[in-house]
This record gives structure tokens, C-alpha cells and sequence, in this order.
């Protein structure tokens, strides 16, 4: 019986010993998710250099059986899914390595609005902390920024509460299933969210909050943003956490300074103090630091090269790259039904025609 797409994503992620990286390298080398599930593994070995006695472990059998499960939770609870691939999937989180190959939402919101910053915090959150966190949100109301946080107590719940009072679109990232809100006690902003905005997660429906989660939940909420700003946080705090994996995304890690003293301030005058974080005054200053305060969203995105020839291949992948900050070369190999052996070709045309730049780790990006 035929699987379709979703299906097949889902399955993906069941598959025994295969991360993001591995199923990144499947996908680009065998061309499709069929051919994941179908091909003899002495064949998916020779294409990907995966070992077969990894491949004889991976139970795609098992695999496939579990995402049913899940097709059919997520269809009669109305989730939607953001598989890598996908033009629905956030661009910035795909630029990061270790990023989920798929993810599940619930809400109403642009999973990819020109400019989205991450509030974090303690959850001990201070009047101090709160306040700043106020003037922060209201000074960014009506600047199409939006706002994502991982829904826990103290500053993350403070910053959605803020949103929904001043209509900016926020996103929480759950470090569990979308079967359940946690904390419980914040069920009803996450209903209010839903209406500009939603949840996020990597987990499947029934998983439980369990502590390892929450780093991992931390890690997208670094990576969908431009920029991390930490309101209040000790010196071991997990808003740490995430200001560590942004700036290893080379992302822009923004703190608030605090009394010299006080325990819930002690995290962010460390990372200013070893430049981990630029200083931050005020939403003012945030929005002046990172060019906003007068920017207009560009609009001319595809119009860059309308004046340059190009052949029909290069096009499609000039659309491509449109749509993204960076694109790495499997998947625009993958998105355009092309083999790398092509591709290295055409990007390299467009990169003497002076269309595109290379980036680290074999992406290219649109100039």
C-alpha cells in the first residue's frame, strides 16, 4: 500500500539510530523518502556509506507502523507538520545543523516572517524582569517582528502574556507532545496564542516534559531567531542555555544588565561581561542595534537578478534561494530533481555572473 509524503516524514524520525545529519545524507543521496523505505540496504550503503549494520537496525518496518499512529492523531487534532524540505519549514532553524528534520505546530502564524526574536529568562522572574520585559514587547508592537519563547514560567510566559496584549505574533516551543500544554496553568494564554501565533515542538503527541527535553527545545528556540535576548537569569540558568547555542549559530545574543549582586541578574552580566552578549538598554536601542528602526522589509527579492541572463536551471535555483537566508547544496539538489554533479555546476555559473555567495559548510544564499 502506498504511503503518502507526510507519512513517509513521519516515519523518518522513528527510524532506530538515524538522526538529522543521517537522514539529511539519505534523502540527498537516494532522492526520495520512497526510497528510504523501499531500497535493499545493500544498496542504500553503497550510495551513502551508511554501514549495513547500522541499516539492519533502523526497523522501518516499526517505523512506519508508529507514524500511523501518529497520522492519525495529528489529522483528527488538526496539527501541522514542517518537515526540512518543505517551504513551510522555519529557514532559519534550517541553517543550523542539528536542526529536527520534522515539526509539529498548532496555531496561526508565518513560520517565516523577515524578522523573529527569542525571548528566555528565569522563571523566577523579578518586577525588574517583568518590567523590562514590557517595555521590550510594547516598544516592538507593529515592527512585523515576532516573538518566540518556550512557554515555561517567570520571563518565557511573561513575553507570550505581552504579545497577545499587544497583538505581536508569538510562538512557543513546547519541550513535549502537543497533547498537552505544560505547565498546565498556562493553558489559556496558549488558546489566546493560537490566534496570532501557536506552538511548536520536535516531539510526537504523548510525549512526556521530561527534563532532557528542554535542551533540546532550547536549541530550536536559538535557532529560529535572528536574535536571542535574555531578560534576568542566574548564573546557571538555562536561558544560558540557549544564549550558548545562539551565539554558536551565529546569531545575535542580546542581554539586560542587572544590580550587581542580585541572583536572578548574575547570568546576564556574565555574558556581557565575557561579550557573550551585547549590552541592552531598552526595546529602543534593541530595534537601533539590530537596524530595525527604520528598515523596510525588501520586497525586490526576486526582481535582484530580472536584469542578469540566466538559463532556465539557474532560475529555478535563484527561486529557490529567494525563499531562503542559505540553502545548503544536497537540498537544492533534492528541491530541483537535479544531481549535485549538476548543481556544482550552475551555482558556480552564478556565482561568476556575481548572483550568489557560497557559504560555510557547502550553502549558498543570494547577494
Amino acid at each position: 500500500m502506498q504511503k503518502s509524503q507526510i507519512h513517509l516524514q513521519i516515519a523518518l524520525t522513528f527510524l532506530y539510530g538515524i538522526g538529522p545529519k543521517k537522514t539529511s545524507l539519505l534523502l540527498s543521496k537516494l532522492g526520495s523518502l520512497e526510497a528510504v523505505f523501499e531500497s535493499k540496504y545493500k544498496d542504500i550503503q553503497e550510495i551513502t556509506g551508511i554501514g549495513e549494520t547500522v541499516l539492519k537496525k533502523i526497523k522501518r518496518e516499526t517505523a512506519l507502523k508508529k507514524a500511523d499512529e501518529q497520522l492519525n492523531f495529528i489529522e483528527r487534532n488538526n496539527i501541522n507538520t514542517h518537515f526540512y524540505l518543505d517551504n513551510n519549514y522555519p529557514r532559519r532553524l534550517k541553517q543550523c545543523d542539528d536542526a529536527p528534520i520534522l515539526l509539529y505546530s498548532k496555531g496561526n502564524f508565518e513560520p517565516n516572517p523577515s524578522r523573529v526574536i527569542s525571548v528566555v529568562g528565569t522563571r523566577s522572574a523579578t518586577d525588574y524582569g517583568k518590567g523590562l520585559c514590557e517595555e521590550l514587547i510594547s516598544s516592538i508592537t507593529n515592527s512585523g517582528i515576532q516573538v518566540i519563547s518556550g512557554m515555561a514560567y517567570g520571563i518565557d510566559i511573561c513575553a507570550h502574556q505581552l504579545c497577545v496584549k499587544h497583538n505581536v505574533q508569538t510562538i512557543g516551543v513546547l519541550g513535549h507532545g502537543l497533547d498537552r500544554i505544560y505547565p498546565s496553568v498556562h493553558q489559556f494564554t496558549a488558546e489566546q496564542m493560537f490566534l496570532n501565533g501557536g506552538l511548536m515542538t520536535e516531539f510526537i503527541p504523548g510525549t512526556n516534559p521530561d527534563r532532557e527535553n528542554f535542551p533540546m527545545r532550547n536549541r530550536i528556540v536559538a535557532g529560529m531567531a535572528d536574535a536571542t535576548i535574555v531578560i534576568e537569569s542566574k548564573k546557571n540558568g538555562g536561558s544560558l542555555i540557549t544564549a550558548d547555542l545562539a551565539n554558536d549559530y551565529n546569531r545575535d545574543v542580546f542581554a539586560f544588565p542587572g544590580n550587581v549582586g542580585q541572583i536572578h541578574s548574575a547570568g546576564c552580566n556574565l555574558l556581557i561581561q565575557k561579550q557573550q552578549a551585547h549590552l541592552l538598554l531598552n526595546g529602543k536601542d534593541f530595534l537601533k542595534q539590530m537596524n530595525w528602526d527604520n528598515l523596510k522589509e525588501n520586497k525586490t527579492g526576486a526582481q535582484r537578478v530580472c536584469f542578469i541572463e540566466l538559463s532556465d536551471q539557474e532560475k529555478e535555483i535563484c527561486a529557490l534561494l529567494d525563499q531562503t537566508n542559505g540553502e545548503h547544496i544536497d537540498v537544492i539538489s533534492l528541491r530541483t530533481k537535479k544531481p549535485v554533479s549538476i548543481i556544482n555546476v550552475e551555482l558556480f555559473h552564478l556565482e561568476m555572473k556575481g548572483v550568489i555567495k557560497a557559504l560555510p559548510g557547502k550553502k549558498y544564499c543570494l547577494i
